[in-house]
């Protein structure tokens, strides 16, 4: 008689494969192959896009990738950049900031105001229009958690509201100069990192991107859970430093790297690590994915809501004073015109779920470069911004589609 032994499978291939380590740099590729598969497309698309933009742009135009407009590109894609980092923390939520324009404008307006017609300290300036960016997002939390104002129809009336308000404090004014000289303005124009300290700071992210793996995957082996190998963290580190060495040394050949840039890359990876990381990040893509779970899981789902809506607004603000410095003045326009659009876009783009609980910080980065990019190959094939509106609505589409199509896969092969 045959044995019944055999049809019971031993428990080591019942293990699920998300706790099995893969073994060696291929492991990891037809692992990552998998995931793909399965839906979970990470950064790849808007990467890809990346190529294929560049590629097109500079089929048509041999300047596109010339050190000198990439040096512009950095410098012009930090205050959308930034703002776009807010939106990602209030997406990743579950919720929308539809003001973060506005409140770029306003935060432009106190910040001249405060420095030009009342000769005040640039640092006071700056924490001024910072803490009233704050205070707009906090109002956003206790309209949302006290009141049950969906987010869409608060920031909506703040959009109007802080138009309004920045009007007001420009008092008929079409701009405010902010002086040439002023520290702010020579750090959004004329500042660049030096060429050795440049290479050392790709050096050091390089070292730290290994490091951070390194400390991860030890965690994880030591709760039983599948890694990272050293040989696979060892060829990300050595591909990241490649591709960052060369970026510097391409920069270089002109202006070279922003301080503004530099800024706007340390404000990523601080935000990335506090959403990675911490408890209160944690929190957040709890909230985005299941808002009823993560309440009955002991997470203060309002505290959540209403910090996702202060760190929006907050960068939101410190965006418009990028903005300023950039233009070295506020005026009744900055803030305006697309500058919402553009920063939600950016983060969709990046990666982003409009459904809540998936995202990164470099979605921001990521989905900025694209905005930008598009925005300088027509401006040096000198088409008007018609085809700028048309090319970017249609990448957003594309996003969003595919983010909804990802949704269903990973749905269907069981990762959320």
């Amino acid at each position: 008689m045959t044995s019944l032994d055999t049809s019971v499978a031993p428990a080591t291939d019942l293990q699920d494969e998300r706790l099995t380590a893969p073994q060696g740099i291929g492991g990891h590729l037809r692992a990552a192959a998998r995931r793909v598969r399965d839906g979970d497309l990470g950064m790849l698309p808007v990467v890809a896009g990346i190529v294929l933009i560049w590629t097109i742009f500079q089929a048509l135009n041999r300047t596109f990738l010339s050190s000198t407009n990439l040096v512009n590109l950095s410098f012009d894609m930090v205050p959308i950049g930034v703002i776009a980092l807010g939106i990602v923390c209030v997406l990743l939520a579950g919720q929308i900031d539809l003001s973060v324009g506005s409140v770029s404008g306003v935060s432009a307006a106190t910040t001249a105001v405060v420095m030009v017609r009342y000769e005040q300290p640039m640092v006071l300036a700056i924490l001024a229009a910072v803490a009233a960016g704050c205070l707009i997002g906090w109002i956003y939390g206790q309209a949302f958690n006290r009141f049950g104002v969906p987010s869409f129809v608060a920031t909506l009336g703040g959009l109007l509201a802080f138009l309004g308000a920045q009007l007001w404090l420009l008092r008929g004014q079409n701009a405010i100069n902010i002086p040439y000289d002023s520290t702010l303005v020579k750090f959004a124009q004329v500042w660049f990192v030096p060429g050795w300290l440049s290479y050392l700071l790709a050096v050091a992210a390089a070292g730290g991107f290994l490091a951070a793996g390194w400390i991860r995957s030890r965690s994880r082996r030591r709760a039983g859970l599948s890694s990272s190998s050293l040989q696979w963290l060892l060829a990300q580190s050595l591909l990241l430093l490649a591709v960052l060495v060369f970026a510097v040394y391409y920069l270089n050949r002109t202006r070279g790297v922003a301080w503004m840039f530099v800024l706007f890359v340390a404000l990523v990876l601080a935000v990335h690590y506090t959403l990675r990381h911490t408890k209160f990040g944690r929190s957040i893509y709890a909230v985005g994915g299941n808002a009823e779970a993560a309440r009955r899981a002991g997470i203060d789902v309002p505290r959540v809501y209403t910090s996702a809506f202060v760190m929006c607004s907050g960068l939101a603000a410190f965006g418009g004073i990028l903005f300023a410095a950039r233009l070295a003045a506020a005026n009744q326009s900055t803030g305006t015109a697309d500058v919402n659009l553009n920063a939600i876009a950016a983060a969709v783009i990046g990666g982003t779920s409009l459904f809540g609980g998936r995202g990164s910080a470099f979605a921001a980065l990521l989905g900025v470069l694209v905005i930008q990019s598009i925005s300088s190959g027509l401006t040096l094939l000198n088409l008007d911004s018609s085809y700028r509106f048309v090319i970017t609505g249609a990448v957003l589409i594309v996003a969003v589609a595919l983010d909804s199509a990802a949704r269903r896969s990973r749905q269907a092969h069981g990762r959320g």
